[in-house]
C-alpha cells in the first residue's frame, strides 16, 4: 500500500473523522425524540461530537493549544458535516437510524486510530496510546450526550462501543508494532473497530450489567 507521510496520514484520519462525527452528532440531534432542537442546537451538537474528544485528547497532551484551535480546517469541515446533517432535516425514517449508525462506527474507529496516532507521536507508550486513542474516540459523544440531557451511554449497558475503540486501537498499535507500514496499520485499526461496531448492532451484541436487576 503506498505511504503517506505520518502527519499527512493523520490529518486525513483526523479530518474524516471531524466530517463523520460532525454528521452522526447532527443526525442525532435531529432524530432525537425527547427535544426538538433548532439549527443552533443541531450545529452544536455537531460541533462538540466532531471536536470534542479531540480538544479533550490534545488538553491532556498539555503540547500547546488543542488543535482544532490551531488550524481553521477543524471548524469548517465539522460545519460542513453539521451542513450535511441539517439537510436530511425532513427525512426520518429507518434510513436515518442506519445513517446515524454508520456515520457514528465510522467516527468511532476514525477518531480511537487518530487518537492514538497522536500519543505515539508524542511519544507516549502503548497503554497510554491505547487510552488516549479511547478518549478521543468516546469523548466527544459523551459531551453530546451530556448536554443532550443524559447520562454517557458509553457507561451504560449496550451494543459494543468502548470495546469496538478499543479493539481498534489494539489493532492499529498491533499492526505497527509488527513491521507493517503507518498507513496499512491506519486501516486495520480503523475497520476493526467500525466492522465490531456494526456486528454488534447487526447480531444486539450487548455489554452485561454489574449490578443484576431484582425482579
Amino acid at each position: 500500500m503506498k505511504l503517506l507521510h505520518l502527519d499527512t496520514l493523520f490529518f486525513v484520519v483526523e479530518f474524516l473523522g471531524v466530517f463523520v462525527g460532525a454528521l452522526s452528532g447532527g443526525l442525532s440531534a435531529i432524530r432525537d425524540l425527547r427535544y426538538k432542537y433548532d439549527l443552533i442546537g443541531v450545529f452544536g451538537l455537531a460541533f462538540v461530537t466532531a471536536l470534542g474528544g479531540g480538544i479533550t485528547r490534545d488538553v491532556i497532551l498539555q503540547n500547546g493549544p488543542p488543535l482544532a484551535f490551531q488550524d481553521v480546517r477543524y471548524i469548517v469541515i465539522a460545519l460542513i458535516g453539521a451542513g450535511f446533517a441539517a439537510a436530511f432535516e425532513h427525512r426520518m425514517g429507518p434510513g436515518m437510524d442506519r445513517a446515524i449508525i454508520i456515520s457514528d462506527a465510522a467516527a468511532l474507529g476514525l477518531f480511537a486510530i487518530a487518537g492514538t496516532t497522536r500519543a505515539l507521536n508524542n511519544g507516549l507508550t502503548l497503554l497510554p496510546s491505547i487510552l488516549l486513542g479511547l478518549v478521543t474516540a468516546v469523548g466527544g459523544g459523551s459531551v453530546r450526550d451530556v448536554l443532550g440531557g443524559r447520562a454517557p451511554r458509553v457507561f451504560e449497558r449496550g451494543q459494543f462501543y468502548a470495546i469496538a475503540a478499543l479493539l481498534g486501537s489494539a489493532a492499529f498499535l498491533l499492526c505497527d508494532a509488527a513491521g507493517w507500514s503507518r498507513t496499512s496499520s491506519t486501516v486495520a485499526g480503523t475497520v476493526s473497530c467500525f466492522l465490531l461496531r456494526l456486528l454488534s448492532v447487526h447480531f444486539n451484541w450487548r455489554t452485561r450489567p454489574l449490578r443484576q436487576s431484582e425482579d
